[in-house]
């Protein structure tokens, strides 16, 4: 009874520690949510205080964009034999020293380079979260570590990005994309604490994680990918624009 009831206990701790873990995870893609889905709600604001066309402003949000296309399979691959841990730590590093000089950004030209620092830990790190999540949990229970996540991110569109948005509209739009290094501040130190500091598998190679792009399906995933979310993001970067000036919308208070 004892043996049994001490397994209990143990088990039930690992499950907490889990947990935790997840929930410092999923705060790195509640933070990589906020920042590219709000800097493109404060488009108008940035234009108005930057003393530049709302078009120009667009480009910051390409910049991040492509920070994310050359970050993720550029870090994915010459980091293939870091730690877990080690790299989530690093991503959420950069992405807190980016996201704090994009708020500080003296001109759009900075902005732009900042922004594109922003991108690049993007995709990398929601690859490497995922990764960790699923090694923590049984096999039966990988995709709902994986979802939980990536809940951060479904949180990010339902309270982050308004309450960045409303930040950016009381206070400037500086704070709405400044919080977002907190987070990341946050998700780091989190991690650092909680995260097991897992060993590199022997066989990890950036040559094997090349071998997938010999796979056609993967292209044609990607090229799906890659032309449906174009085309959101072309639109929902003049999303807050378009209500101002056309539908009338008055902003918050």
């Amino acid at each position: 009874m004892d043996i049994a009831q001490n397994q209990a206990a143990q088990n039930k701790a690992k499950g907490a520690s889990t947990l935790w873990v997840l929930l410092a995870l999923a705060l790195g893609t509640f933070a990589l949510g906020t920042t590219e889905f709000a800097s493109m709600t404060l488009v108008p604001y940035i234009a108005s205080d930057l003393g530049v066309e709302v078009a120009h402003v667009s480009y910051a949000i390409s910049a991040y964009a492509l920070g994310v296309v050359i970050g993720s399979p550029i870090i994915m691959v010459l980091a293939v034999r870091v730690r877990r841990r080690t790299l989530l730590i690093a991503l959420a590093a950069l992405m807190a020293i980016a996201n704090g000089l994009s708020a500080l950004a003296p001109s759009l030209n900075w902005l732009i380079f900042f922004r594109f620092l922003s991108g690049l830990p993007h995709g990398a790190y929601f690859g490497v979260a995922m990764l960790l999540a699923a090694s923590l949990v049984p096999p039966e229970m990988k995709a709902r570590a994986v979802s939980r996540v990536i809940i951060g991110l479904t949180l990010a569109t339902i309270i982050g990005v308004p309450f960045a948005t409303w930040m950016g509209q009381t206070v400037g739009w500086r704070s709405g994309i400044g919080i977002v290094a907190i987070l990341a501040t946050i998700t780091a130190l989190m991690v650092y604490f909680l995260a097991p500091n897992q060993a590199v598998a022997a066989d990890a190679s950036p040559r094997k994680e090349l071998q997938t792009l010999k796979n056609r399906e993967v292209w044609l995933t990607l090229g799906i990918a890659a032309i449906g979310f174009g085309g959101i993001f072309c639109v929902y970067t003049y999303l807050a624009e378009t209500l101002i000036q056309v539908t009338q919308v008055e902003p918050f208070k």
